[in-house]
């Protein structure tokens, strides 16, 4: 799905790793995600996922990254730094997705024009705000979210991240920190848009 924040994190991945992969798009509110879905090849009904040779089928963004970095200096080695990752990853989907990326998906998405009130866009504001202070506060004073480098945190955080002001009306200006985050990861060998 070329416009969605967990479908970039995985076409980003594969291409800061350079591994190679036949990407198939299926938009939001098309055919091909319908087409998709009644043949069984989305096992929770939604993108991202991987269907691997063996034609096993790997759902959810953060497991789909997981599962292509492993043995890669994105996964730390020592236990404390990737369960420092791991907990960055789970409230990305916990905590900042929910807030970040449904009001961006509000604002940008036809099909959920029925769900927008001004009182429901004014609650994602306030709290995506809290959301991205606490991430301020987090990378104040650090390159990136663990503290043995670069890690799978950072590429799941930088998806609904980097585009939390164009498309979801957040002020970005007021986390420098964060926007010093997004100029080190879009500066990387291998960094690919968003709709690339």
């Amino acid at each position: 799905m070329p416009s969605s924040g967990n479908s970039y994190k995985v076409r980003l991945l594969l291409s800061l790793l350079d591994l190679p992969c036949e990407i198939v798009d299926c938009e939001d509110a098309t055919l091909e995600i319908a087409q998709a879905r009644a043949d069984g090849r989305l096992p929770f009904g939604k993108v991202p996922v991987l269907e691997l040779d063996s034609g096993r089928l790997l759902p959810e963004s953060n497991a789909i990254l997981l599962y292509l970095a492993q043995g890669s200096h994105l996964i730390p080695a020592d236990p404390f730094h990737q369960a420092q990752m791991t907990a960055w990853m789970f409230w990305e989907q916990n905590q900042h997705e929910g807030v970040i990326a449904v009001r961006a998906a509000l604002r940008n998405y036809p099909s959920r024009a029925h769900l927008v009130t001004p009182e429901r866009l004014a609650d994602l504001l306030d709290r995506g705000h809290q959301i991205l202070g606490m991430m301020e506060q987090h990378l104040s004073g650090r390159d990136w979210l663990v503290d043995g480098g670069m890690s799978l945190a950072d590429i799941c955080l930088y998806a609904y991240t980097h585009t939390a002001e164009e498309r979801g009306g957040y002020d970005m200006a007021r986390f420098p920190a964060i926007r010093r985050w997004c100029a080190r990861i879009a500066a990387l060998p291998g960094y690919q848009e968003l709709f690339a």
